[in-house]
């Protein structure tokens, strides 16, 4: 594949990490809203966070897309895998009530875990040597440019915001004149959820178009002129009865779980910590969480220029330090405003440097293309579930009104460090290599 259509397909299935962190701040920028709207406690928002995209229904969906994508192609995910995540759009668009929310969250969050071993797997497998890294620094930007535009969306429809006077038409044309209060501010959300309606329907039209994975047609053929089996559980026999695939697993799922437990609390939260312990409106509290994002964004991009060329092992150690950083600030005390903005500030350098950008780049470079798919949505599955519970755990230590929030930053600075640490001893050299050469270093001639 040339390097303008391996970039064209980059920008394509990157279309699924922009809907996917879309789909986890869009619910995080509307929270409070959906809250009194619905008479919610801080138990139902962590049940919201718990089968959402960013925890349960993602990690339900890795499992069955990533054997999907293994048994019948990086493309038929793309083909049907966006209905799915509309409809749940959709659902979340038109709830009245805690269950119709709790359905809809979990429908999208399903769709967003089929979706990303396929996308991370298929952006490396349509990539030169040499441009691996930086297309899946494309796929972090699409993962930053989400939430930042949501956020914006959200500031902007916010009540009292820019553009909610457009809301409230919306909100009385619908639910007509005698619409108020509550009920007519969380018609702001249901419209940040309409974009994400509209980029699903977009991005579905583009990926469809895709051409299969070279790399899986010929491991599929491959694989039938031996006569092997390319059953599903055939598959997942192989992945864990071989001892570097299970090794690799614990490694990478190590690394990504200790980080994303702190992601992922960040992702769902980070706008009500900032209204709650920071005491900021919903609508600067969603433009600080955009300034985060802006710059994960920005670093990201910087970052796509060298990370073929340099030590993956010092951007690796520069993410996590400036993580680590963010958490000190809590821990010594948030003293007001400018606190706020040097923790959002340092997580969006973290977020442009982070773990998730080896994660899916080493997930897909240490696997073979008999299950490599498989090998990530089992570790999306093991991450994002125990992320889910840790969803639940976070908000009883961080109380009602953030009571708790500095025992739940020292806990956020543990699982940090022990990212650092197991990646640091663990990190692979496969810089330059092609995903062929990094197979037989690893597997031998097995696969």
């Amino acid at each position: 594949m040339s390097k303008k259509s391996s970039l064209k397909s980059t920008i394509a299935v990157s279309l699924t990490n922009y809907l996917d962190a879309g789909a986890i701040v869009a619910g995080a920028s509307g929270l409070t809203l959906w809250q009194k709207y619905l008479g919610l406690s801080e138990l139902h928002l962590g049940w919201l966070n718990f089968i959402s995209a960013n925890a349960l229904g993602a990690a339900i969906g890795a499992i069955i897309g990533g054997f999907l994508a293994d048994k019948y192609g990086r493309k038929f995910i793309y083909t049907y895998n966006l209905l799915v995540y509309m409809t749940g759009v959709l659902l979340v668009m038109l709830s009245v009530n805690y269950p119709m929310l709790l359905c809809g969250f979990l429908i999208t969050g399903i769709s967003v875990g089929i979706g990303v071993p396929a996308s991370w797997t298929y952006i490396s497998e349509s990539s030169e040597v040499n441009n691996r890294g930086r297309n899946i620094c494309i796929s972090q930007m699409s993962w930053g440019f989400g939430p930042m535009i949501i956020l914006l969306l959200g500031m902007f429809f916010a009540p009292g915001g820019y553009l909610f006077g457009w809301v409230e038409a919306i909100g009385h044309a619908i639910g007509g004149s005698n619409l108020s209060g509550d009920a007519l501010n969380v018609f702001s959300s249901r419209v940040v959820f309409f974009s994400l309606f509209v980029v699903a329907f977009i991005a579905w039209n583009l990926q469809r178009k895709l051409e299969e994975s070279s790399e899986w047609k010929a491991e599929k053929e491959a694989a039938k002129a031996r006569g092997e089996d390319t059953g599903l559980l055939h598959a997942m026999g192989q992945l864990f009865t071989n001892k570097i695939a299970v090794r690799t697993v614990a490694f990478l799922a190590a690394i990504y779980l200790t980080w994303n437990l702190v992601a992922s609390v960040m992702g769902f939260f980070q706008p009500h910590i900032y209204e709650t312990a920071g005491g900021l409106s919903n609508e600067y509290a969603n433009m600080l969480s955009c300034v985060g994002w802006v710059v994960v964004v920005v670093v990201t991009f910087c970052v796509s220029f060298f990370i073929d060329r340099i030590s993956h092992k010092l951007i690796y150690i520069l993410g996590l330090v400036a993580a680590i950083a963010t958490w000190v600030i809590i821990i010594k005390g948030v003293t007001g405003v400018g606190s706020l903005w040097a923790f959002s500030i340092l997580w969006g350098v973290n977020g442009g440097l982070s773990v998730q950008i080896f994660y899916a780049l080493w997930g897909s470079e240490l696997f073979p293309a008999k299950f490599r798919a498989g090998a990530q949505g089992l570790m999306f599955f093991l991450v994002r579930g125990l992320s889910a519970i840790w969803g639940l755990v976070f908000t009883y230590i961080y109380g009602e009104n953030g009571e708790g929030f500095t025992l739940a930053a020292y806990c956020m600075v543990a699982l940090l460090l022990l990212s650092l640490i197991i990646g640091v001893i663990g990190c692979p050299n496969t810089r330059g290599k092609s995903l062929a050469q990094i197979t037989k270093e690893r597997y031998g001639d097995e696969f």
